[in-house]
């Protein structure tokens, strides 16, 4: 049986949002631009125990005349019922039944918060993302009470939202007026969640090497100030990965703050970029494509076993003393039109078309990464954390690093490493490995 975290004994610090605060308040310098961060999160509370203030947060944040307070089967019991009593005559409660973060969920949510001024959300991933395309598609203000430490995208103001197309994209939305995470709740959250949120957080070290990597290639944008937000955190949350395997509440507080400063990074720079390369793009095309044989398990949970995954892709790249050599792009338009639903099809034709190299865009690239070899390889091996202590934080954390230890079926695995570069024109190392010709043996031998 799970022990009840309050009743554990908790040494954690009081102030979980230092540090927060100074980004949300414009105190805090990026180091990238040297002025003040513009983050449009204003309200962050993070504390050991809030959700009993729930109507005197929400009047201070975001008073309204009418409240829908959006929640589903499950985090009704948890906190949506009692926060929408707290608010009273004020508070419509909209119970979800097994809602997905779909275009249709997003409409349906729409008509049936017709009327109300905001919405509230309690729950994680797919009532935040919900409430937060919804609001921001018809003009209306949201909130959320988060119930478990699952992901970052509590304080991002993107959503990931599944289009018609069936095509999981991430899409521009705006920011909560409130966020507040109550820890001793989200510690009673399921396990798989709370190593979901951890899983999700491990993608750092990995979106960091693709992020650099294609700056330096091909030159696009790349930032340090999400990774100066998150350094000195994401070592204390290390340290403690055994105590989110046993639902400690210190343990969950700097998970929160390692999701939430996460969050901002994505924020300051204003792009996904930060944390959400290779190893997320291997995740959305599981979402995305595996219909019937989608294991159910949830987005952290693949992004926690991507990043694995990735880091030993980039290990074994990186150990080379010679600079990688790449061949012309391999573009199949005939094999990515029978592979994918018509709807999604000219999608993914454009994310691939846009990383299309030829022979001449080859013998360039191999010289400068020739030239750049041995000074870039030191500074992507700086960024990493190796593959076997992300795997072993995330088994103790109560994860699992592998596909088997999440559930999920090892072919459809091997198809999201070969195929996932697809659907999005950001260049990971997963593509590098394809242009050198060695991914299909990294498949066989890693899966």
């Amino acid at each position: 049986m799970d022990q009840d975290p309050r009743a554990q004994s908790a040494t954690a610090p009081r102030d979980w949002t230092a540090l927060i605060d100074d980004v949300t308040a414009g105190r805090w310098i990026d180091p990238d631009s040297g002025k003040p961060a513009e983050v449009p999160f204003k309200t962050i509370v993070i504390r050991d125990s809030l959700a009993q203030d729930a109507a005197e947060l929400l009047a201070q944040t975001m008073p309204a005349e009418s409240y829908g307070v959006v929640c589903d089967e499950n985090t009704v019991d948890v906190m949506g019922a009692a926060i929408a009593a707290q608010i009273g005559a004020k508070a419509r409660l909209i119970v979800l039944d097994h809602p997905h973060a779909d275009a249709a969920a997003v409409r349906d949510l729409q008509a049936r918060s017709k009327g109300i001024e905001t919405l509230v959300a309690v729950g994680s991933g797919t009532l935040n993302d919900l409430c937060k395309f919804a609001t921001f598609g018809d003009g209306r203000q949201y909130s959320v009470f988060g119930t478990a430490p699952s992901m970052n995208g509590y304080t991002s103001s993107t959503a990931s939202i599944t289009l018609d197309s069936g095509l999981k994209s991430t899409q521009n939305a705006h920011a909560a007026k409130g966020v507040f995470l109550d820890i001793a709740e989200t510690a009673r959250a399921p396990q798989y969640l709370i190593a979901a949120g951890f899983g999700d957080s491990l993608c750092r070290p990995t979106a960091q090497v693709d992020w650099f990597f294609s700056h330096q290639m091909l030159g696009t944008y790349y930032a340090t100030a999400p990774y100066v937000l998150q350094d000195a955190d994401e070592a204390e949350m290390l340290a403690r990965s055994a105590g989110l395997g046993t639902r400690d509440p210190e343990a969950v507080g700097y998970l929160h703050r390692i999701l939430t400063l996460g969050g901002l990074g994505i924020a300051v720079t204003r792009m996904s970029h930060p944390g959400s390369m290779g190893e997320h793009q291997i995740s959305h095309w599981i979402d995305s494509f595996a219909a019937d044989r989608h294991p159910g398990t949830v987005h952290g949970q693949q992004v926690g076993v991507a990043s694995v995954t990735m880091a030993r892709l980039q290990e074994q790249i990186l150990a080379m003393e010679e600079a990688p050599r790449i061949g012309p792009t391999e573009f199949d338009e005939a094999a990515i039109r029978a592979r994918y639903p018509a709807a999604a099809v000219e999608a993914c034709l454009k994310a691939s078309r846009a990383k299309v190299m030829d022979q001449a865009a080859a013998d360039s690239f191999n010289a400068d990464l020739a030239a750049k070899w041995p000074g870039l390889r030191k500074t992507l091996q700086a960024m990493m954390i190796p593959s076997a202590e992300l795997a072993r934080h995330l088994r103790a954390a109560g994860g699992g690093a592998t596909p088997e230890e999440i559930g999920m079926d090892r072919a459809l695995y091997a198809q999201s490493l070969r195929h996932s570069r697809e659907m999005r024109d950001r260049y990971s190392f997963l593509d590098l490995a394809a242009d050198m010709g060695i991914l299909e043996d990294f498949i066989e031998e890693t899966i």
